[in-house]
């Protein structure tokens, strides 16, 4: 059994021979045998466990512990290892505990050992630091967010774009490339694995898709001419890849293997790009072009996109173009007394139901008026008046002469017929930057004419032309208007600021503030009853040549007869149930199919007329049905459903 002297004396141990005893001054550590030492001028070590064999001689055991003692130092009392048989004070030590083999040798003393002592530490403490720090980078997490099942995140913190790029400035894994991609395989191997047991929408991956693309064109334009070509070469080969993954995968109800596989290629290649291209302040720099750029030419297209559309609205479609052309060849053919409709005195009587329809549009028109007389309940007793431009009247009257709308009535007119109206009309409405037809039409404001357009009527109910009648409106005729002028739909039951006046006109003018609530409820026009005899008698028509003249010298309302209107008959209106009016078909895709067929009538307000082929697919039937697509006139012109 091994014995250590110390300063107190012998110190027997019991120490395994898979052990060894290493000296590091006043304390003894037991450290296993395969665990190589560190020798120095102040330390020494010896093998403690000796072979029972004997194979070594104690000569040369003392000769192989002298060997690591300091130089000038071997066989010091002081700073060696004892003599056998003798403690460090000289004191003989029983044969019976002697030691069998010499077990380690004390450090020296004296200021010399101790500075040399807490010099070894210090290196060793260094050199565990550093092993300690290289151990941390080469075990360093991968920082990818990756998606489980159900969309959740796993696999650390999920990052964005930007936080990507930014892992390459914030430390450099020193690992083999070909270790990188092995672990990026194995990272890309188990996101497919939990995409397969619970893929995401297949809107999320394209998202995902389009992520990378915009990650891959800002490496792109990062990478220098001296970068690596084949890198290159590889991130524009997945880029096409991803971009026809996207196109193929648009509309679809899930995405293919061959597409994940594609994502999982794209992963990894950005993944070298990061490591290649480290220097995220300068990418950042790129993208933020990039964004600029992007936001520049989305803005771009959607003033192309609101230009192409006004052309749309004012293009009549090449079929309708064909139809006018033929009509008015026609009406021209005939014979001036076959011009004529049928007169009957019925058109200027009050106990007849009479609606007024003021466009230049053939078809729409046709729809207004064969819906009308397909919901009501006594058609004999409805009298159409339509008045139209000169260009348009010859068209339109030969359409109805060769498709009567029996058993009603139709009488047809020319704005030339009204030689009362100023000799401007046609023209006074067009404004500077403003090209829409509905703001500068001249029929559109007509309509505030209409005591003098109709002036043996007591009452009249006028209908937009992109309106399709669904039930009988003769009640309106029994409608009490308690003194008012004019029937229409609030626009403002939902609470929204658009609906209400201020959002029409200008209430920073004195003349409007004094006069005008800010927060009043608008109407809607589209289906309107007028009682003419109390507008006759209130002069509404010369409160609308005042408000007219007003807004020509100042902007007091934005363009369109809509805003106008609101002044010329505000306290002037019944609100109806919103039931018998239903607006915006022609612009908004969510109203409810219940709503529309319980509807007495449907309007297709905004852009997307029914008869364009920009019209809103789910609402065009309920127009097309009261078009008859056999007649030879749109069969000629091939115009069809």
């Amino acid at each position: 059994m091994p014995t250590v002297h110390t300063d107190s004396g012998p110190l027997l141990m019991s120490v395994h021979p898979a052990h060894r005893v290493r000296d590091t001054g006043p304390h003894l550590i037991l450290v296993p045998s395969s665990t190589p030492l560190l020798y120095s001028s102040t330390t020494a070590s010896a093998r403690s466990g000796a072979t029972r064999r004997g194979s070594r001689s104690s000569r040369t055991r003392e000769e192989n512990q002298k060997s690591f003692l300091p130089h000038g130092r071997r066989g010091s009392a002081a700073g060696g290892v004892a003599a056998p048989g003798r403690s460090r004070r000289g004191d003989p030590i029983p044969p019976s505990r002697a030691p069998r083999e010499p077990a380690m040798r004390a450090a020296g003393g004296g200021a010399a050992g101790r500075k040399e002592v807490t010099a070894l530490w210090m290196w060793l403490l260094l050199m565990a630091t550093a092993c300690g720090f290289v151990f941390l980078l080469l075990n360093l997490p991968d920082h990818r967010s990756r998606s489980g099942p159900g969309g959740e995140q796993t696999g650390g913190p999920q990052l964005s774009a930007k936080d990507k790029l930014q892992i390459g400035d914030v430390t450099k894994l020193n690992v083999l490339p070909d270790e990188i991609e092995g672990h990026a395989d194995e990272i890309a191997a188990e996101e497919d694995e939990r995409i397969s047991r619970s893929p995401p929408s297949t809107k999320e991956k394209i998202w995902m898709m389009q992520d990378q693309l915009i990650m891959a064109r800002a490496y792109l334009q990062f990478a220098s001419s001296h970068g690596s070509a084949h890198l290159i070469r590889e991130l524009k080969m997945r880029m096409k890849e991803i971009e026809r993954a996207i196109s193929h995968s648009s509309g679809a109800s899930r995405l293919s293997g061959s597409v994940l596989q594609k994502m999982k290629a794209m992963e990894l290649a950005l993944s070298k790009t990061q490591r290649a291209y480290p220097h995220c302040s300068h990418i950042s720099s790129k993208l933020r072009a990039m964004i600029y750029n992007s936001e520049e030419l989305v803005r771009a297209h959607q003033s192309e996109s609101s230009f192409l559309e006004q052309v749309a609205v004012r293009t009549l479609p090449k079929g309708h173009h064909c139809l006018a052309m033929r009509l008015t060849s026609e009406y021209f053919s005939l014979d001036p007394k076959e011009r004529e409709f049928p007169k009957r005195s019925s058109m200027l009587m009050d106990d007849f139901h009479h609606y007024a329809i003021f466009s230049d549009n053939v078809l729409a028109s046709a729809v207004v008026i064969n819906s009308t007389i397909a919901a009501s309940k006594d058609p004999k007793r409805i009298v159409f008046h339509i008045v139209t431009d000169s260009l348009s009247f010859p068209a339109m009257t030969m359409w109805f002469l060769t498709n009567p709308p029996s058993p009603a009535t139709i009488h047809i007119k020319s704005l030339d017929e009204l030689k009362w109206l100023p000799a401007d009309f046609s023209s006074r409405f067009k404004q500077k930057g403003i090209r829409d037809p509905r703001y500068t039409s001249a029929l559109n404001h007509l309509r505030f004419y209409l005591p003098e357009v109709f002036p043996s009527l007591s009452k009249v109910l006028l209908l937009d032309h992109d309106v399709v009648v669904q039930k009988d409106l003769s009640r309106f005729w029994e409608l009490d208007m308690k003194s008012k002028v004019n029937g229409a739909l609030e626009t403002c039951s939902s609470g929204k600021g658009y609906h209400q006046l201020d959002n029409l006109v200008n209430f920073s003018d004195p003349s409007i503030i004094n006069k005008f609530e800010a927060k009043a409820c608008i109407f809607a026009f589209g289906m309107n009853i007028f009682d003419l005899k109390e507008w006759r008698s209130k002069g509404l028509s010369a409160t609308y040549d005042k408000w007219f003249q007003a807004g020509k010298r100042r902007r007091l309302w934005k363009a369109g007869s809509l805003p106008v209107g609101q002044l010329v008959f505000y306290n002037q209106t019944v609100p109806l149930d919103h039931r018998w009016h239903v607006l915006g078909l022609g612009r908004n895709s969510n109203t409810r199919r219940d709503e529309i067929e319980s509807a007495a009538v449907i309007h297709y307000s905004g852009n997307l007329k029914p008869w364009l082929e920009i019209s809103i697919p789910k609402y065009r039937d309920y127009w097309n049905r009261y078009l008859n697509y056999d007649n030879t006139y749109l069969q000629q012109c091939n115009i069809h459903r």
